[in-house]
Formats: structure tokens, C-alpha cells, sequence
């Protein structure tokens, strides 16, 4: 088999690895890149290989980094399926859609800007025509693939979903095993299950988000987000939340849920600005089969975890617009993640001169996003195109990672190492994946190796 990696070697975003199983070429997920806009624009506009010579897209989950560019694959000929499991299906409904609108609206801003034509890259009626490719797969079950390679799905506990790729396949007469973790989450998180436990292999293929560093214990999650907002309370500011639609967003409502029961935070106005995490959050009430078992007994009974006192789930423009004007404290969460386009980017606008106001960061933020220059605190931002003085405090809280901590990685690194004749890493910036080889190694694992892009490896 041979591997080829066009995104997410060396870098967090555009994932996709391209197998060739004996002439039967495999794209393990479609991802959008994110950051620079010439940068990224350039790479999701040349893939690297030819869509109409794959043969099947097996995708690991709904984030628009590992599922975005799927419809250019039907716009340039792709014609075979894509398997995944029913709640990313589900997700993918959604997110493509809002991915195409918001490629629509930067392109005739930068139509506007440039004054000549950009076309988006794809549009809502390429969303459609790539969803009728999709074939469902339950976690746990065998499936074929093509001649002699069947997959698994795995949970990988990442988000509503999300699969690791068990693939078994046949090479020169004998049975092999591959593995793709996909983004893997972390152990005993309030909703979804914890990572599938690997059996032995040949080869591996694991991300290394965060393979220089830990997040903080999740039992200190909740004291954390409530000194935040009680702070930020006390002095009469609001909480903006930057938050991706999928998961993180419902597991920062949780939360909320789980202080305002207890009386560790007064009910505060909790607006969720977002229409696609508005939807979402329906998907989650139809998937119980991704939940564990306490969050899943929560909700088939009387308990509702995604509602406050006082939440309010905006839809339409004008309510989102009417926040620039509030006067309270209250809490806002909005997308998208990174800061880089999306409703959150206008209430950054309003709220990031105010040091009364908490900037609250909840998730991964790639190298050269606005989350990124948020958290590294820089004295000034740019945004919607004007630089503003960074005056609102910022609080990180990595306890809301839904990716597994160095740790976890290493734990799961050198378990897979143990019968695999390769481990390859991807999914990281630079500092994360030396560090995380460095550690494997430190426990003895000779096998490891860091995916090059564009490089083929034989293995």
C-alpha cells in the first residue's frame, strides 16, 4: 500500500491522505484549509491528484477540515461513494450548505474588494450532489470496500460521530491491517464515548494535535467557566464565546447547564448565535447511539441538557445584530471556531476594546487565524479588515479540547507501536509532532516516522 498525504502532514488542516490498495486508490477524508486566505485558497483550489481517479472517500468526521471539499471532488468527476457513519452524514447536511453560503458571501466580498471575479468554490447544488454519494456504516461493523479491503469504524470519541478507520486488506497474498485515528478525543468527556481501545496492527496513522502539550483535568472544568463568568459578571462585561458548531459548542451549553443548576453562576442571558449550531443541536437529539451511557440516560428521561433559564437560540440577522446594542451582562456563543468568518466575527468587533469583556477560547486555533492572535494576546488585531487595541481579557480554557492531550497521544501511540511495523503521525504543527516522536521514542518506539506532504510512502 502506498500513502500519500495532500494536507494535514505538517499542518491541522485539509486533511487528506490518499491509499493506493493494489491500484484501488482510497482518499481518507476531503478537508478544507483554513488560515491565510491566498494560502489556503491556492491549496483547496489544487488538490493534487485527480478526483475522477478515486475509487471511494472514506471520511472520519463532520469538521469542515476533514469533510469541506468533498463537493469539488463531484465537481471534478469524482463518481464513487463516500463512507461514513449516520451522524456525520447527518452533519455534513448541514455544514457543507453553511460552507457553501459562506464561500459565496467572501467571494463577492472579495469580487467587490478586487474588482474582478472570485469564484467560491463550490455552491449549495454541489452540496447536493455530493450527499447522494453517501453510504451510512454503523460503528463496529465489516464492510467491503473494494476487491479484498474492507473498513471498520471505530469510535473515535472526537465528536458526534467521528471514526477511527480499521481497514483490512489483502498484499502480495497476505492479510494486512491499517488503522486511521481520525481526530481522536479524550477519555471520560460529559457526552460521547471514550476512544475505541486499538487491537494489533501493521500500520497506523495518528494525528498529533497536541503532542507538545496537556490539556488541564476535566474536573476542574467547571470551576474555571464559572470564575469567567462571575468575574467578568462582577464587572459588568460579557463572555463571548468563539465556539465550532459541532460539539464544542453543545458541551459549552452543557456546562452552563451543569453551573446554573448547581447556583455556581447567576442565570444569565445565554445567547447562541449561530443557525447552524441551532441545527445541530437537533442532530445530536437523534444520534444517542455516539453518547455515553450517563448523557444518554439524560436524554431519553426528563432532563434536557442543551436549555437555561435564559437561552435564547438566534436564527435570523436582525436578533444577531440587536446583540451589538446590549447593555447587560450576558454570554454569547457564536461561530465560527477559529474566528476567521461568521457571526463571532462582528461581536469580537463590539466587544475586544472593552476590558470589562472576557474573551473566552474553547477550542484549537490554527497558526494565522484571529483565535490564534487572541490567544497569543497580541496588542492589536485586525478585524473585518480594521486593526483594534486588545483590551478585553482572554481566557483559554483547554479542558474544552475534544482532542486527546500528549499524553493520551503517547499512551495510544505506543500501544498501536507495539504491533505496528510503522506509526506514522500527522495532524500537527511542527513543535507538536517532534515533540510527540521525541516522546514515543523516549518509551522506546523505533517505528515512528512524520508524514511528509505530498511525499508517498510505501508501507
Amino acid at each position: 500500500m502506498k500513502i500519500t498525504s495532500y494536507g494535514a502532514a505538517r499542518e491541522v488542516t485539509g486533511t487528506k491522505h490518499l491509499l493506493d490498495i493494489n491500484g484501488f486508490r482510497v482518499l481518507l477524508d476531503c478537508g478544507l484549509f483554513q488560515g491565510v486566505r491566498a494560502d489556503s485558497d491556492r491549496k483547496n483550489r489544487n488538490m493534487g491528484f485527480d478526483p475522477a481517479q478515486l475509487n471511494a472517500v472514506v471520511l472520519s468526521h463532520a469538521h469542515i477540515d476533514h469533510s469541506g471539499l468533498l463537493p469539488v471532488l463531484c465537481k471534478r468527476g469524482f463518481r464513487g461513494t463516500i463512507y461514513t457513519t449516520a451522524a456525520t452524514r447527518d452533519l455534513c447536511a448541514i455544514m457543507l450548505v453553511d460552507s457553501a453560503h459562506i464561500q459565496k458571501r467572501d467571494a463577492e466580498w472579495l469580487t467587490k474588494k478586487q474588482m474582478a471575479f472570485v469564484p467560491p468554490l463550490y455552491e449549495e447544488e454541489d452540496v447536493q450532489e455530493v450527499m447522494r454519494r453517501f453510504v451510512c456504516v454503523s460503528y463496529d461493523m465489516r464492510v467491503p470496500l473494494g476487491p479484498d479491503i474492507f473498513i471498520t469504524f471505530r469510535d473515535a470519541g472526537h465528536v458526534l460521530g467521528s471514526a477511527m478507520v480499521d481497514l483490512e486488506y489483502v498484499e502480495a497474498g497476505k492479510p494486512r491491517r491499517f488503522l486511521f485515528t481520525g481526530d481522536m478525543g479524550r477519555k471520560s468527556t460529559p457526552i460521547l464515548n471514550d476512544p475505541w481501545t486499538p487491537t494489533p496492527v501493521n500500520v497506523a496513522m495518528m494525528e498529533s494535535t497536541y503532542g507538545n502539550r496537556d490539556h488541564g483535568p476535566m474536573a476542574s472544568l467547571d470551576e474555571k467557566l464559572a470564575s469567567v463568568i462571575n468575574e467578568t459578571h462582577a464587572r459588568g462585561g460579557k463572555v463571548v464565546i468563539p465556539s465550532f458548531a459541532l460539539e464544542r459548542a453543545q458541551e459549552v451549553i452543557f456546562a452552563l447547564k451543569r453551573l446554573e443548576s448547581s447556583g455556581a453562576i447567576p442565570a444569565l442571558p445565554v445567547y447562541v448565535d449561530s443557525p447552524m449550531t441551532v441545527n445541530i443541536t437537533e442532530v445530536f437529539r437523534l444520534h444517542t447511539e455516539c453518547f455515553d451511557p450517563e448523557f444518554a440516560a439524560l436524554m431519553r428521561g426528563a432532563g434536557e441538557p442543551f436549555d437555561l433559564k435564559r437561552i435564547r437560540y438566534i436564527r435570523n440577522l436582525e436578533e444577531s445584530m440587536a446583540l451589538n446594542h446590549l447593555t447587560e451582562s450576558a454570554i454569547i456563543i457564536s461561530a465560527s471556531g477559529m474566528c476567521e468568518y461568521g457571526r463571532i466575527v462582528h461581536h469580537l468587533r463590539n466587544t475586544v476594546e472593552d476590558p470589562k469583556n472576557t474573551i473566552v477560547i474553547v477550542g484549537f486555533q490554527a497558526q494565522n487565524t484571529l483565535g490564534r492572535r487572541l490567544v497569543e494576546k497580541q496588542r492589536e488585531v485586525r478585524i473585518l479588515g480594521v486593526k483594534r487595541e486588545l483590551r478585553a481579557r482572554v481566557r483559554t480554557l483547554d479542558e474544552f479540547s475534544a482532542h486527546a492531550g500528549r499524553s493520551e497521544l503517547l499512551d495510544y501511540g505506543a500501544r498501536l507501536a507495539a504491533s505496528a511495523e510503522k506509526l506514522i503521525l500527522v495532524h500537527g504543527e511542527d513543535e507538536a509532532l517532534n515533540a510527540l516522536k521525541s516522546g514515543l521514542e523516549e518509551r522506546g518506539v523505533r517505528n515512528v516516522s512524520i508524514q511528509e506532504p505530498g511525499v508517498p510512502v510505501e508501507v
